[in-house]
């Protein structure tokens, strides 16, 4: 199976649902019509070079159609990131994956103040110079039988790149990551009995696509079940998508912890009533943020664990099995091994130890780097670099990525743990995170950014009732806002170095 086929099979037994409600255009597009002009998009990108060709469009109904239309034509999606630093991750895109041609908007360049580089196509520029006889031709082979446009279009194995994906950039450069189609259909009937989704849900579509969390669970997997998406290109529109939720009655709500805060805060009683699932993963999920739903909308607040390179669920807690604090089981068809970090053997129930992971959903490699590909994956095991343990009931508990233990004194200290511990101290919109910087006498640092003054001695105090001395931040720096990734994600590489540059001044 391809995943342009299944869109196929999908738009043609349900023509006339809708199925993308784009709340940034207005627009409801019914599955015939994104058949048709997903099939009008792969003509014309048919003309184009062959290879990758970038995608710079915001979660919306036109990126939708644009990668489809690339599939189909048999090109390839390259997804590239337009909330930081668009220019530079454009540039960045088409030097380490060798490719020209960006589909993008005008009206995004515009509203980002991002120049032009070259090799961009606008699609409006596209839409407009559509003619008569392209869009009849389209509209002819959108009537044909599933069987008949599936020959039409690009073919292709289950094992080729369905997309290039870059990994996040909070601890260093970018990696291209290649996943298959394989790898995206695996992980959606993975999850699919786990959350029991059905054609009649409704999906509220706020993540970006070009983060895999945005990309499978807000894109291919409503698509995959026929389900109903809800776009909005604004994550941090918090009262907006609280609006859309409640009025559109969505049934998932998917997001990263720093997104979810912000619907908290902006929410009102019965907007989220509802929701058959609210799922935070990306992040560490605070329990503030968890009692907090609860508590204001009865509504349980469940966490997941993924990574780019495994398409991306690796487990999740459901509402059958749901242990607050860990990130649930690894789902069907997803094998999890934890390993000693310097001996390489398995570690016992409760042991932290290296995240490895096994399955179909586990990418194809990294895109012109074999070096990086050769030490993430050994002997069919995907090494995430984080670490965690499984407890005796099979919960696994995820405790931080391997770069964010520090040394100190000879033993191992996590900075995770010690977020965790600062948040339960804080009042509720005050954020935190902590960060190792260079120490000339202890070799590292432990600083903890803020964003807001406070009584220093009366939090060390509390913390020091849950962790030993070594393990207490040594500084506390004011920052208005912590920088994030598009994502939602926490930018480590950024606060670090803020970090390091005040305690230099």
């Amino acid at each position: 199976m391809l995943l342009h086929h299944r869109f196929i099979e999908v738009a043609k037994r349900l023509g006339k649902k809708t199925g993308i409600r784009d709340f940034s255009t207005d627009k409801d597009v019914t599955y015939g019509r994104a058949l048709l002009a997903s099939i009008l998009l792969s003509r014309i990108f048919r003309r184009l070079d062959k290879g990758f060709i970038g995608v710079m469009i915001p979660t919306s109904a036109g990126c939708i159609l644009v990668k489809c239309g690339i599939l189909m034509s048999g090109r390839t999606p390259v997804m590239i990131n337009y909330s930081t630093g668009a220019e530079h991750n454009a540039r960045y895109a088409q030097n380490k994956c060798a490719f020209k041609t960006i589909i993008t908007s005008k009206a995004l360049l515009e509203k980002i103040d991002c120049p032009y580089v070259e090799g961009m196509i606008y699609i409006e520029d596209i839409m407009a110079g559509l003619t008569g006889m392209q869009k009849a031709i389209a509209a002819l082979i959108s009537k044909l039988p599933a069987a008949w446009i599936k020959k039409l279009v690009h073919g292709g194995d289950p094992n080729d790149t369905a997309v290039i994906l870059f990994t996040s950039g909070s601890e260093k450069d970018p990696k291209a990551v290649q996943l298959s189609h394989r790898n995206i259909l695996a992980n959606i009937e993975s999850v699919t009995p786990t959350f029991e989704f059905r054609e009649d849900d409704v999906f509220m579509c706020i993540l970006p696509f070009f983060h895999v969390f945005g990309l499978t669970t807000n894109l291919w997997l409503p698509i995959y079940h026929g389900m109903t998406l809800l776009t909005y290109a604004n994550p941090l529109d918090f009262k907006k998508i609280c609006t859309i939720v409640r009025e559109e009655k969505a049934t998932f709500l998917i997001g990263t912890p720093a997104f979810f805060w912000g619907y908290l805060r902006k929410s009102e009683e019965g907007d989220f009533a509802s929701l058959r699932i609210a799922l935070a993963g990306a992040d560490k999920c605070p329990d503030a943020l968890r009692d907090g739903f609860k508590t204001r909308h009865g509504v349980i607040l469940l966490e997941g664990y993924g990574a780019t390179e495994c398409s991306p669920v690796i487990s999740t807690n459901t509402p059958d099995f749901n242990r607050p604090g860990s990130v649930g089981k690894p789902i069907p068809g997803v094998q999890v091994r934890i390993e000693n970090y310097q001996t390489g053997e398995p570690c016992g129930p409760g042991e932290d130890g290296r995240i490895l992971v096994r399955g179909d959903n586990v990418m194809k490699g990294y895109f012109d780097d074999f070096e990086e590909t050769s030490m993430h994956i050994r002997g069919g095991w995907y090494d995430t670099g984080d670490m965690g343990n499984i407890d005796e009931d099979g919960f696994l508990w995820h405790v931080g990525r391997l770069k964010r233990f520090v040394k100190i004194g000879g033993e191992m200290v996590s900075l995770v743990k010690i977020e965790d511990i600062l948040e339960k101290t804080l009042p509720e919109d005050v954020e935190c995170c902590v960060v190792e910087v260079p120490d000339s006498i202890k070799g590292a640092k432990i600083v903890a950014v803020v964003t807001a003054k406070l009584d220093e001695k009366a939090t060390l105090k509390k913390m020091a009732e849950h962790l030993p001395p070594i393990a207490l931040p040594k500084t506390f720096l004011v920052s208005e806002t912590l920088p994030k990734m598009g994502s939602g994600k926490i930018d480590f590489r950024t606060i670090t170095e803020l970090a390091r540059v005040k305690l230099a001044a």
